[in-house]
């Protein structure tokens, strides 16, 4: 699918936009170009210093902000696919800045969608988050817009034919700003702060989350959500594997912050299939059914379905922790997911 096409990833300077130029390099794939577009000009110094033009020559650093969308424009011209990472993401941040969220969360995704569709790109998958699904905080809210936006950019595009879809999980371990790094900068001081002792979260590794995108990328039929069915664990559990010695020191949960994530909610549940190892959220029940009329594997969830990491059947133990945690030490590098392997299911 990556050959000879020519992919953008806005926030490509990030965690996610990092591992992908990596799995993309390392996997032998030869793309026309690979465009990172981002607006931090020393991340993309730094970024071309492991992945140089001259040594990659489809690489491509391309400054520019999602609010800008003449910029956007211009970047998204002769692109085949683009992956939305780009994103303001701290929840306290968006409490004290709540317009510069809205501009660059949804002003921006109404941006990326014009420019696709007047660049006539192909498919468009937009990065989403658990704080989208029931929202409690003004990140979760914009996010929600977001998802909203692109799900419905479909009918605008015409006979442009470009197709966006979305692609929700939780936590990515060893992203930046993610709780391990944390854990292991304070683990020195003896004591590990937590925020509840009943917290849980969902666990997907940036490897991982990186081949699930790439494998919606591929499999989009436009208008849906995606959402990887993944493990569940508990902050406590996570604290004892990373450092078993250490006191946990119970410091209140932050502003706008929930106990359990939740992917999936109950009003959503309507128009969600259940496959082996995601499932898909439609717009509607007409598209579910249509996907359902095609003989796709999936089976309809129960209208009173809900998942969230409380309620998740499968979970890490301590044990399961400390094995991933080894194999993540130092520079964060993980294992193989399933989804680089597994068949087309939609």
């Amino acid at each position: 699918m990556l050959n000879n096409k020519s992919i953008l990833i806005t926030g490509g300077t990030g965690s996610l936009g990092k591992k992908m130029v990596q799995m993309i390099v390392d996997g032998g794939y030869k793309p026309n170009k690979l465009i990172i577009f981002s607006r931090d000009e020393l991340k993309q110094f730094e970024m071309s210093q492991v992945w140089s033009v001259k040594k990659y020559p489809f690489m491509r650093y391309f400054l520019g902000d999602v609010r800008d969308l003449s910029r956007l424009q211009r970047a998204f011209m002769g692109v085949d696919y683009v992956i939305h990472a780009a994103a303001l993401k701290q929840v306290p941040a968006a409490e004290y800045n709540p317009c510069e969220f809205v501009k660059t969360n949804v002003m921006g995704a109404m941006n990326i969608i014009d420019a696709a569709i007047s660049a006539n790109v192909k498919n468009v998958v937009a990065l989403s988050t658990d704080k989208a699904c029931n929202p409690i905080n003004l990140y979760g809210a914009t996010k929600l817009c977001s998802d909203k936006l692109f799900m419905s950019a479909n009918v605008y595009s015409g006979t442009q034919q470009t197709k966006f879809s979305v692609v929700r999980y939780g936590n990515v371990l060893g992203s930046r700003g993610s709780v391990v790094p944390f854990f292991d900068e304070r683990k020195s001081t003896g004591v590990l702060p937590i925020t509840h002792p009943d917290m849980t979260r969902f666990w997907i590794t940036l490897d991982q989350a990186s081949h699930f995108v790439f494998f919606c990328l591929e499999n989009m039929q436009g208008g849906e959500m995606f959402v990887p069915r993944i493990p569940s664990m508990r902050i406590v559990d996570l604290a004892k594997a990373v450092c078993p010695d250490c006191k946990h020191e119970i410091v209140g949960v932050r502003p706008g912050e929930k106990i359990d994530e939740v992917l999936i909610s109950n009003s959503d549940a309507k128009n969600a299939l259940e496959f082996k190892d995601f499932y898909i959220v439609t717009q509607d029940k007409d598209y579910k059914n249509e996907l359902l009329n095609k003989g796709k594997p999936g089976k309809p969830c129960s209208e009173d379905f809900e998942y969230t990491s409380a309620n998740n059947k499968q979970w890490l133990s301590v044990a399961d922790l400390n094995k991933i945690l080894l194999t993540i030490k130092g520079d964060y590098k993980i294992e193989q997911s399933r989804w680089s392997k597994e068949g087309v299911p939609v």
